[in-house]
C-alpha cells in the first residue's frame, strides 16, 4: 500500500495560472456590462420621482457594471484543506447578487416601462448571474469553449 501525503498548507500557496483567453474573456465581461448599462439608462424615465425609478437609473446600471467588472474565475468552487467544500461566487459579492435576484420584483413597479423593456431588463440580471455561476462552477470550461463569451452574446441581442 503506497501512501501519499498531500499539502495542507494554505490554498495560496499555490501560484494563480490564468486560463488561455482569460484576460480577453474578462475584458468582454467589462465591456458588455458598460454596454448594458448605457441600454438601461436610455430606458424612458419614470414620469414621477419615486425609489424604482431612482434604482434604475442609478442603482441598476451601477449594479451591473460592478457585476461584470468583478467577475473572477479563481472565486471558484474548492475545497478547503480541511476537506470543506467551499461554493465560489464567480466573484459577485453578496450585495451584488442580492440586488441581481432583486430585478424580476422590483421591475413589476416599473409601470411606465414596456413589458418588453422589462422582460429584457429580467434576461439582463439572469444572463450576469448566470455567467458568475459559471465561472464559480467551472471556470476553465466557461472561458476556453466560449460559454462565457455566448452570455455576452445573450446579453447583447437582451438589449438591442
Amino acid at each position: 500500500m503506497t501512501i501519499s501525503h498531500l499539502s495542507t498548507g494554505p490554498t495560496d500557496d499555490v501560484p494563480y495560472e490564468p486560463w488561455d483567453g482569460e484576460d480577453e474573456a474578462l475584458a468582454a465581461a467589462t465591456a458588455a456590462g458598460r454596454r448594458t448599462a448605457e441600454w438601461i439608462r436610455s430606458l424612458p424615465q419614470a414620469p414621477a420621482p419615486g425609489p424604482v425609478g431612482t434604482w434604475l437609473l442609478r442603482n441598476l446600471p451601477e449594479t451591473i457594471e460592478t457585476a461584470t467588472a468583478s467577475l473572477d474565475p479563481q472565486d471558484c468552487d474548492r475545497m478547503e484543506p480541511d476537506g470543506v467544500m467551499v461554493d465560489g461566487t464567480g466573484g459577485l459579492d453578496e450585495e451584488t447578487r442580492s440586488k441581481l435576484a432583486a430585478v424580476p420584483c422590483a421591475i413589476q413597479d416599473a409601470r411606465w416601462l414596456t413589458p418588453d423593456q422589462q422582460i429584457r431588463l429580467v434576461a439582463v440580471a439572469s444572463l450576469i448571474t448566470g455567467a458568475a455561476r459559471l465561472l464559480a462552477e467551472d471556470p476553465g470550461t466557461a472561458i476556453t469553449t466560449g460559454e462565457l463569451a455566448r452570455i455576452w452574446g445573450l446579453l447583447d441581442h437582451a438589449i438591442a
